[in-house]
């Protein structure tokens, strides 16, 4: 599927085969494209993506660590503005929200982070696939998962469910 940028879309799995089916290709792509390639998170979740895919080699790693919604957004300003200062080019981001949301204070906080991310992604030639693994997050979560994502109503939403 061809994915316009700037997107920031969500993505829903419920199994860990179902976690790598569309970032492991879209980050892939974006290294051989020599595209600027951001994977969020920590633990067993980065673990799983050094299984399939060359970390240390075009793909750059994020973690917050406690962070604000406002600290976590400088900080990416910060990271797409050198990204983008290199040319003109596709910024790929792969969020592990699952990871992320131990990142912040509370669920609340990521959220406000999921919002505040949407508005700023908007001024740059990103794509951005947010993960929620349903078995780690409620119902409600999920619900202001989906609010959080509105680029994702304009495709067939089957097709980032995992």
């Amino acid at each position: 599927m061809s994915v316009p940028a700037p997107a920031h879309l969500a993505t829903l799995f419920s199994s860990d085969s179902g976690a790598l089916r569309l970032t492991v290709p879209f980050l892939a792509e974006g290294v051989r494209l020599h595209q600027p390639c951001f994977l969020v998170g920590s633990g067993q979740a980065v673990e799983q993506y050094r299984r399939h895919l060359d970390l240390d080699h075009g793909v750059t790693v994020v973690q917050f660590g406690g962070a604000t919604a406002a600290e976590a957004i400088a900080r990416w300003e910060e990271m797409l503005a050198t990204a983008r200062a290199k040319g003109p080019t596709v910024i790929r981001v792969v969020g592990e929200m699952a990871e992320e949301r131990r990142m912040f204070a509370s669920e609340e906080e990521m959220f406000q982070y999921e919002q505040a991310y949407d508005v700023m992604c908007k001024r740059y030639p990103m794509v951005t696939l947010c993960q929620y693994d349903v078995r780690q997050f409620d119902g409600v979560a999920l619900l202001q998962a989906l609010k959080a994502h509105p680029d994702l109503f304009d495709f067939r939403s089957g097709a980032f469910l995992n």
